[in-house]
């Protein structure tokens, strides 16, 4: 089976030849389709207060993360179920119809009339930004026959991926500031249009030879597994764990992901290759990389709604006050590629995964009377944190694996960061939803129907408070944003146990690792194990 980004093997590739500039033009194209997947994944979290005020009936604690969370879980169970797709059908032919399917689903989401549209039309997003996502990078691999050229394509796509989670809150501030929230969505189009015009005109048609049969059971049953588990954990919250329902999907999720893990070890092309996780340098760098995308996307979740409810910033100001991470993060890559030599991979990721657990611990210092300078610190510590781990972990996993196997690595670690992001807005949502419930004490006075309201989020308690008098409003808007308060540091202080616990998993897993990996045409994949004795190591 050949991967999402399985490009390694030149019999898999069947593309044309094409001028340079065409091949530029044409990742141009691909460039704008992976930056609008992976603006899409963030610009919703600066959009969660507006339209919680916007849709009526508003929306529950759940809903709300079902609604910033289903997009990813969409695109992460499907990733490379897709990138087989397209191994069949032709890629060029999978991101045409994926970009029609983008814009289709993006203008059905601006214009929801309710949570449920809104859940339903995200989900189908999800669907479609699968679709393309990691058809992109199989089509570069296949028009860019010069490694050197292919390098650099790839790090050019990279950087607008990370690039565009980044921008996510940084384009919807605006918007938010002077349309509603459905214009966060509607951006989509044109983008899409420029995709769709261009990969007609300008990507060239490639496709495996000799594609790998899709195991249709394994897609259903990672697909259960990962709805089933999340559905559990995020209704959980408000029914408690006593709910047949809510015990049933739990269990269904658990039995369908063993099975799943089972059947990848049974079937002749698995979608997942369950053996590189025998590899421990691999185990050591995919868990780092899938915790990180959790714990930062999350955090960003929680942050975002911080500036906004509780501080009542704009969605523009909140924008800007999330962009100094963003940039440290950039600014302190170079600096943290003169550490790998000196510390080695295994120990700057460790070194990264400490530093983000310091900014869970110092999101602690954040209240509704804490100044900016109290997020400031956490925020830029989690760039720099960031930047660490991400500048190996890639790398590491791609090394670690046998070199007839690294798309495949590469396939698995996109689908593990997809899936840590999309279940770090579930879990850590879920926790804030928890700690609010379990905290805030209404005033008396309330009716069933505004108490009920008030008690599951701040959203809506301060929808309600807007229709009460002066006094009972005063008194619901500031135990719900304390009730905030303590979820969101209940939320953020697992965040960093978590990571803690992480970082001393990748400081075993990850020792003895080549301080810089030799790019040669080595055969064999680098074990961790096995490379502890030399002087040259970590």
């Amino acid at each position: 089976m050949t991967s999402p980004s399985d490009g390694s093997q030149a019999t898999h590739i069947n593309a044309p030849l094409m001028s340079s500039s065409r091949r530029w033009l044409a990742l141009a194209v691909l460039c704008v389709a992976a930056l609008v997947i992976s603006v899409d994944l963030t610009v919703l979290q600066l959009a969660i207060p507006s339209l919680t005020k916007e849709l009526d009936p508003t929306p529950t604690g759940s809903q709300i993360l079902w609604i910033a969370d289903i997009y990813g879980l969409a695109m992460a169970g499907l990733l490379i179920t897709m990138g087989v797709v397209g191994d069949r059908i032709g890629r060029k032919k999978l991101l045409v119809l994926g970009s029609v399917g983008f814009a289709g689903a993006s203008a059905l989401i601006a214009w929801a009339p309710d949570a449920n549209w809104l859940i339903a039309g995200r989900a189908l997003l999800g669907v479609a930004g699968a679709t393309i996502y990691p058809t992109t990078l199989s089509i570069i691999r296949s028009m860019f026959a010069d490694p050197k050229e292919r390098t650099i394509a790839v790090g050019i796509w990279t950087g607008m991926v990370s690039g565009g989670t980044a921008l996510g809150p940084i384009i919807g501030g605006p918007l938010l500031d002077n349309f509603w929230w459905g214009s966060v969505f509607l951006i989509n189009l044109p983008l899409m249009g420029i995709v769709f015009l261009g990969g007609l005109l300008l990507v060239p048609e490639s496709r495996n030879p000799q594609p790998g049969r899709l195991d249709v059971p394994s897609v259903v049953l990672s697909a259960m597994g990962i709805l089933g588990v999340v559905y559990a954990i995020q209704e959980s919250v408000r029914d408690g764990l006593d709910e047949p329902r809510i015990l049933i999907a739990g269990a269904l999720g658990l039995i369908a992901l063993a099975l799943f893990i089972w059947r990848q070890t049974q079937v002749e092309h698995p979608i997942i290759e369950v053996s590189l996780f025998s590899n421990r340098a691999f185990s050591g760098a995919f868990t780092a990389n899938t915790f990180t995308m959790f714990a930062s996307v999350g955090s960003l979740l929680l942050v975002s709604q911080y500036l906004q409810f509780v501080h009542d910033w704009s969605p523009m100001k909140a924008a800007l006050a999330l962009l100094p991470p963003a940039v440290m993060g950039m600014f302190a890559a170079p600096f943290v590629g003169l550490l790998i030599p000196r510390l080695g991979q295994g120990r700057v990721v460790a070194l990264g995964l400490g530093l983000l657990a310091l900014a869970m611990f110092l999101y602690q210092l954040t209240d509704v009377d804490a100044g900016y300078s109290a997020l400031l610190i956490p925020t830029l510590v989690h760039g720099v944190a960031a930047a660490c781990i991400f500048a190996c972990t890639v790398e590491i996993i791609i090394n670690s694996a046998p070199k007839e196997k690294s798309g495949i690595a590469s396939g698995i670690a996109t689908t593990g960061g997809e899936l840590g992001a999309a279940m770090g807005m579930a879990v850590i949502g879920t926790i804030l939803n928890a700690g609010y419930r379990h905290t805030v004490d209404l005033p008396s006075g309330l009716s069933a129907k505004d108490a009920s309201t008030a008690g599951d989020s701040v959203g809506g308690a301060i929808e309600v408070a807007a229709n009460q008098p002066p006094a009972i409003a005063a008194d619901l808007v500031s135990t719900g944003k304390d009730a905030f308060m303590d979820g969101m540091h209940y939320a953020l202080l697992t965040n960093g146990v978590l990571l803690s616990v992480i970082c001393v998993f990748t400081l075993i897993t990850l020792r003895g690792l080549p301080r810089v990996f030799a790019h040669g045409d080595e055969e064999t994949a680098v074990s961790a194990p096995e490379a502890s004795g030399s002087a040259a190591h970590a």
